[in-house]
């Protein structure tokens, strides 16, 4: 019998990596030549932080994202470690608060300014003092404000609650000491109720956070875990480590069962460390090794067999880290559904890598940006530390649109909530036109269609401009800069949307002359 190859139709088959150009990369970039497996780069839409190669303490840079191009030797950094930094992480919940990490077993939280650094910042906010040795890995809590976790080389994972008003925090709210050796990786699920780790001993492990009881742990003999990812709501988790061949592999396991993987997949015989990255809202993984240039990325289903290869982006530039950008800060003008910012030290570079979706119409594409996470918490510190879990807050990518599923706080305004007050004022404008004109002309039921059809008129542009997400009667003009680029963008997806919907005239145009074309010949043969 011959072999025929399955296909999968997917929409992200052609999915492409796109470096920036030179001008668009940061240049003359003072990297870190730290050994640790870290990533030494966090991204947020406002800035690019790096750690920094520095003599007599550990720092890093806070660089603007739209400041391109070589950077100033004498550019400020945030310095206050004694030790050499290991991780900084970007609160999830503000742009302009950051965590960091250092060999001096301290936990440091900085308040970045919004203007440009003028100077070095050497004062932090709040400190954080409970490890023993050295702080090798941060993770913010994914759905609840202000609850950081942190591990070290003491074999503990802490729980710190920042919102407090000390700016010294001696004890965290909780201390897990179960792992035998350092952790090496932490990930939490959607909404943050499970913590699963790797430890230098390979085993997987998924517990409780704020109980510490253990619910699964894998010790699967022929992979060696180094890096462990939950699938977002696919109940899955995906680690990359080395065979027993020292092949470098990835593994899928089932959430409810790490006896065996689901799948292994060895991919080469590299011995840097794989970094695996998942997107939930597409539900594609990219798995970017350490020490060389290429990022392969795969789509993730739900039915066998579970892992589906799409391509592999590939460079002759190695990456020593790697940081991603939120998806709140990707062009979906561009149909960009991720990107890196690669750290290339043997340059002092780093490079932005877009991956984008082919498509040919300009307009948002819905079908590849669902709803996703937002930048506001769904839970407190407390609410979550006193044992409530939930999901993220939704919002849509669409430009100029708000946040999708918050209840108190910040309450939407629907359509129903002010048309009336406006189409009850064209109204009355019109009654009063119609009512003049009653007086002058005898045709008074001519008067009526053609009112009824101006208010519907009136009614239907006034659908059409709040189909993009404002009103132009109520909002205010622009007073800053960035609310000048929300007009903007708006404004351009308004433009996009009547692009869309003309040449779909057209075409109905079209095929009603070809119709009445052929009614014509049907009609001139018989």
């Amino acid at each position: 019998m011959s072999w025929h190859p399955q296909y999968r139709s997917s929409k992200f088959r052609h999915v492409f990596g796109k470096p920036a150009s030179k001008e668009n990369c940061y240049d003359c970039v003072p990297i870190t030549r730290s050994v640790h497996d870290n990533h030494f780069c966090a991204v947020n839409p406002h800035f690019v932080a790096v750690v920094t190669e520095c003599a007599g303490g550990g720092a890093f840079l806070v660089i603007p994202v739209h400041q391109t191009g070589k950077l100033d030797p004498h550019y400020p950094k945030v310095c206050g470690h004694k030790g050499n930094v290991l991780d900084i992480k970007w609160n999830p919940f503000d742009d302009f608060v950051i965590a960091s990490c250092s060999e001096d077993a301290t936990i440091k939280i900085w308040d970045i300014p919004k203007q440009l650094l003028s100077r070095n910042i050497t004062a932090s906010r709040k400190e954080l003092l409970g490890h023993s040795r050295r702080v090798g890995l941060l993770e913010w809590h994914p759905t609840a404000a202000n609850v950081l976790f942190s591990t070290g080389y003491d074999y503990k994972l802490m729980i710190w609650n920042l919102d407090t008003k000390e700016s010294v925090i001696l004890n965290p709210v909780r201390t897990i000491d179960f792992h035998q050796d350092v952790i090496l990786s932490m990930s939490f699920n959607t909404d943050g109720s499970l913590l699963a780790t790797t430890c230098k001993d390979r085993k997987i492990r998924i517990f409780d956070p704020r109980t510490g009881t253990v619910l699964q742990e894998a010790s699967y003999k022929s992979h060696r875990a180094n890096k462990v990812l939950f699938l977002g709501n696919m109940k899955k988790l995906l680690s990359t480590g080395t065979s027993r061949w020292n092949n470098r592999q990835i593994a899928l396991w089932n959430e409810d069962d790490l006896s065996v993987p689901l799948i292994e997949e060895d991919l080469d015989g590299s011995s840097g460390v794989l970094f695996p990255f998942y997107d939930s809202d597409t539900n594609m993984l990219y798995v970017v090794g350490k020490g060389d240039g290429n990022i392969r990325y795969y789509e993730i289903s739900a039915d066998k067999p579970h892992l589906n290869y799409l391509t592999e982006y590939r460079s002759y530039l190695p990456q020593k880290g790697i940081g991603i950008m939120p998806k709140r800060g990707l062009d979906v003008s561009s149909c960009e559904i991720f990107r890196f910012y690669k750290l290339i030290t043997t340059k002092g570079l780093i490079e932005p890598i877009s991956m984008i979706v082919p498509r040919r119409s300009e307009s948002y594409q819905e079908d590849i940006y669902p709803l996703t996470a937002g930048v506001q918490p769904a839970l407190t510190a407390q609410e979550w530390l006193s044992g409530m879990n939930k999901g993220p807050l939704l919002v849509s990518l669409r430009p100029g649109s708000e946040l999708i599923n918050s209840q108190q706080k910040f309450p939407e305004r629907t359509l129903s909530s002010f048309v009336p007050l406006e189409s009850n004022r064209y109204q009355d404008r019109i009654e009063r036109k119609t009512a003049f004109e009653d007086a002058k002309k005898p045709y008074r039921f001519l008067d009526e269609r053609e009112s009824r059809r101006g208010m519907d008129q009136v009614q239907e542009d006034r659908k059409a401009w709040l189909s993009n997400g404002f009103d132009p009667f109520e909002c205010p003009p622009p007073k800053t800069e960035n609310e000048l680029l929300h007009m903007f963008y708006r404004q351009q997806e308004e433009i996009r949307r009547l692009r869309e919907l003309v040449n779909q005239r057209e075409v109905q145009v079209k095929q009603l002359e070809l119709e009445i074309k052929n009614i014509h010949m049907s009609s001139g043969t018989s």
